[in-house]
């Protein structure tokens, strides 16, 4: 029964990304800003069997919002729910399809540690933020196990040093009630085999999406003072 869960879920993805190609395609050729991106990626997460619940206001522009993160999961949760173009690791940018599609949603890649490109990493973000894009971080720098919440890394929050005028950060906790030890990526799990995982998993996947009261990072501080203060409230908020 697992593995014709997995292939019929991955039928369904196929089918949903056919027809949102075709909308995009046809959406750009009369040059209009196309929502299809965003929509697929919401619709993946409803055929991977996500169901969210949203507790709190999301902040539709001007926007960081910096979140815990568990799974890959996560990723078209929070962009079906928002909007939000992302940051994340650039080996994600060679994987055929994703790699296209996340381009197409407007992320941004980065490589992690590397030291002697930080300045131009946090220089392409401080660009985004500057067109009022919803931008999401992960500042734990990698996915959690979701009982522990790791260090919050605060490199590419030099992008707020000083932030865009207007600009707002909203913590934002992730979890997926009595399925998050379950479903959460830690250990040497390759993507493949974790994505196979959860597209294999029976019944629907609960993910509560808590919106915390955004704040001014001018008003906080440098970089490091904004990571601990969302880190701080996305504790609080357990």
């Amino acid at each position: 029964m697992s593995r014709l869960r997995l292939a019929s879920r991955l039928l369904a993805l196929l089918a949903v990304l056919a027809a949102c190609l075709i909308a995009h395609g046809a959406t750009r050729a009369v040059r209009a800003p196309s929502p299809w991106p965003r929509w697929f990626l919401g619709a993946f997460g409803r055929v991977a069997g996500a169901r969210r619940t949203v507790r709190g206001t999301p902040l539709r522009r001007d926007v960081v919002f910096l979140a815990n993160h568990l799974s890959w999961l996560d990723i078209p949760v929070l962009a079906g729910a928002t909007g939000t173009a992302f940051v994340a690791k650039a080996e994600l940018a060679d994987l055929p399809v994703i790699g296209w599609l996340c381009a197409l949603n407007r992320t941004l890649f980065v490589r992690r540690g590397d030291r002697m490109g930080v300045a131009a990493q946090v220089g392409e973000l401080a660009a985004a933020l500057k067109e009022g894009w919803p931008v999401t971080i992960f500042p734990e720098g990698t996915t959690g196990d979701g009982v522990d919440l790791l260090p919050f890394k605060a490199a590419l929050l030099a992008a707020l040093e000083p932030p865009a005028p207007g600009l707002k950060v909203q913590p934002v906790r992730i979890d997926y009630g009595p399925a998050t030890t379950e479903l959460a990526w830690v250990g040497d799990e390759s993507g493949q085999s974790h994505a196979a995982r959860v597209f294999r998993r029976r019944g629907r996947v609960p993910v509560n999406l808590t919106f915390l009261d955004p704040f001014d990072p001018a008003e906080i501080g440098g970089r490091k003072a904004i990571a601990a203060e969302a880190r701080r409230r996305i504790a609080a908020s357990a």
